[in-house]
């Protein structure tokens, strides 16, 4: 009896559950956000961090903004919203940069903080490409988010891959707002006010 009073009145201490968004965001779009929203309500994620990539090994950068401008646009994009930050922790890290490093380096400076990897099903596809996937399945949760034409069948049952299947289905990407923009069309609705306000007063994308 003793003991169980002790542990009442000794609660284990709270320990943060951080999802990691990682992508370019070049820009940032209201899909980003939709899913980032659907995500830390209804998953046990208590925090969603938009890990801006300064480069990414399994995509070639074509018109990729500089790294303090699209970082920059994610944090006017979500200034408003306590539950997101913004992280730049990729910029300091030898290029190009791997989600396993990352991941090792926010451990180190975040022990107490529990870290979770946000992922398209798309991009689970290619999961055993990546560097030291491995260690990442291990010791990591990775939520999936799904994209068009997912098939849950084909996904590999693992303890620590866990489905968002009510994650909102968004077929607005990045290269649709950088081509749109160049094109001259207004995507002001496609993005939040501040990220677009910014996007437009610098003129990005239109040459």
């Amino acid at each position: 009896m003793s003991n169980l009073i002790e542990d009442i009145l000794s609660p284990k201490p709270f320990r943060l559950k951080v999802g990691l968004y990682f992508g370019s965001y070049n820009p940032i779009h209201i899909g980003h956000l939709a899913i980032a929203n659907y995500i830390v309500e209804y998953t046990d994620i208590n925090q969603l961090w938009f890990v801006v990539s300064p480069q990414n090994p399994h995509k070639k950068q074509q018109n990729l903004l500089a790294d303090y401008h699209r970082l920059e646009l994610v944090e006017k994009a979500i200034e408003d919203d306590f539950r997101f930050q913004a992280s730049n922790i990729e910029f300091n890290l030898p290029k190009p940069s791997y989600t396993v490093d990352t991941l090792a380096r926010l451990t180190e400076r975040f022990p107490h903080y529990s870290f979770a990897i946000l992922m398209g099903s798309d991009n689970l596809e290619n999961f055993h490409k990546w560097k030291n996937y491995e260690v990442i399945l291990e010791n990591y949760s990775i939520i999936v988010y799904p994209r068009p034409g997912f098939d849950k069948s084909k996904i590999e049952q693992h303890k620590n891959i866990i489905i968002a299947e009510g994650a909102p289905l968004m077929e607005i990407s990045s290269t649709f707002i950088r081509n749109a923009v160049k094109d001259g069309k207004d995507v002001r609705h496609f993005m939040p006010a501040k990220a677009w306000k910014y996007l437009d007063e610098m003129n990005f994308y239109r040459k």
